[in-house]
């Protein structure tokens, strides 16, 4: 526990916690608005186009492979 010795120490870490309160209040906003971006209908259909996409290529390129196997 912390020990103040003057109103001005006690004024300063105020002051400090005031502040740093803020900042988590802004971070928070910050990772709310990422979120919101993150599950929008675009984004979310985005993700699911992406990913067909990256696994379709995956299957074109081993079916390749084995298809170069086999002759």
């Amino acid at each position: 526990m912390k020990v103040y010795r003057t109103f001005d120490e006690i004024d300063r870490d105020l002051k400090i916690l005031k502040l740093q309160s803020k900042i988590d209040r802004e971070e928070m906003k910050i990772c709310f608005s990422e979120i919101k971006e993150d599950l929008s209908p675009v984004s979310v259909v985005g993700n699911i186009l992406g990913s067909i996409a990256k696994k379709a290529l995956l299957f074109k390129t081993v079916a390749a492979i084995f298809r170069m196997g086999k002759k």
